[in-house]
């Protein structure tokens, strides 16, 4: 009962929030109009972020014990909330976005005092130690980190459901080692829940669809690597650093081999485009429920494998060797993908 009393407040909170918003949105444009990449129906409001925001918010402060660790990452995910909805309104250049990135990240380092210190053993030689290079190491993970959600975020459900997996894995391990920062993960479960009903039209139709925006998929993108870190830390060592890869391994793997995509072709890593794993789904003639179910699957199986891995205690360099013939796999798959997804149609 003590469990689930924050959780429902979270799923309470956040399923009125986006009742309560929804017409403000509409009012003041804070809305995604169909145009270029986005072929959705109407103008559909962004505050999926803001109401999942808003109810971590409450439910951390009611729920979880107060301490400056706590202080600032709702300080950082308040600053990160504040510069997407910038960016859902008015389009802000990328540069901007980066700058606000590299805050949040100083936040978490010299704010909290967290970040990454070694990388494990991933090479069968011992600990990776990083010395002053964690801090370098670590703002380019937070910056990673949300931009590999926020590059997801393509189609109805999926960044959500990638967060979903990302954050069921974080509250096992982090639950596991003893860590109050467990709750946190359960809280976003519980929140993303509401808001994918309004999103994905479930159980009903009748709720009005949102979407959670460059808020909402830079806020889940802060939150799961702030909890990676505090995951990985020595201190704690709920789990070693290499199974962070593979609770965030569809975000990461997409992200990475799109950017590689990009850049070999002359355009900056940031420019839009609809070469994304989605994309390519679709394009290959699945419904976007289709492509759902599937990415969210494999993500689900990285998290499991990752988990499982961790609990046995599988040696660091096999996994992230592992890990390194996933994403070769994957990279194949994507140069590939016309001969792989027609052979997997004409066989499903």
């Amino acid at each position: 009962m003590d469990l689930l009393i924050p959780l429902i407040c979270a799923f309470i909170i956040t399923f009125m929030v986006i009742h309560w918003v929804i017409p403000i949105a509409e009012k003041v444009g804070l809305v995604d109009i169909p145009k270029g990449r986005k072929q959705h129906t109407g103008r559909v409001p962004l505050i999926g972020g803001f109401a999942i925001y808003f109810s971590i918010l409450i439910t951390s402060m009611l729920f979880i014990p107060s301490s400056k660790m706590l202080n600032v990452y709702l300080v950082s995910a308040s600053w990160i909330l504040f510069i997407g909805l910038l960016d859902d309104k008015y389009d802000i250049p990328v540069r901007y976005r980066l700058v606000s990135q590299v805050i949040v990240a100083s936040m978490m380092i010299f704010g909290a005092g967290i970040y990454l210190t070694n990388l494990g053993d991933l090479l069968g030689f011992g600990i990776i130690n990083l010395s002053f290079l964690g801090v370098f190491v670590t703002v380019l993970a937070v910056i990673g980190a949300i931009n590999a959600f926020n590059m997801v975020d393509g189609i109805d459900g999926l960044a959500g459901m990638l967060s979903l997996t990302s954050f069921a894995g974080l509250a096992f391990l982090l639950s596991r080692a003893g860590s109050d920062w467990y709750l946190m993960s359960l809280m976003f479960i519980a929140a993303l829940i509401a808001y994918l009903m309004f999103n994905l039209g479930w159980p009903t139709k009748i709720l009005k669809k949102i979407f959670m925006g460059d808020a909402g998929s830079m806020l889940i993108g802060l939150t799961v690597v702030w909890l990676l870190v505090i995951g990985a830390d020595s201190s704690l060592q709920a789990f070693r650093p290499v199974t962070a890869l593979y609770l965030v391994a569809i975000p990461l793997m997409d992200m990475a081999a799109i950017m590689f995509r990009r850049i070999n072709k002359g355009d900056s890593p940031f420019k839009p485009d609809t070469n994304h794993l989605h994309h390519i789904f679709m394009r290959a003639g699945f419904t976007q429920k289709q492509a759902l179910i599937i990415i969210s699957l494999f993500a689900s199986v990285f998290t499991f494998i990752g988990v499982i891995s961790e609990i046995y205690q599988i040696p660091e360099v096999i996994m992230f060797a592992g890990f390194l013939v996933a994403f070769a796999c994957y990279s194949y798959a994507i140069l590939h993908a016309w001969q792989i997804l027609s052979w997997f149609r004409s066989n499903i």
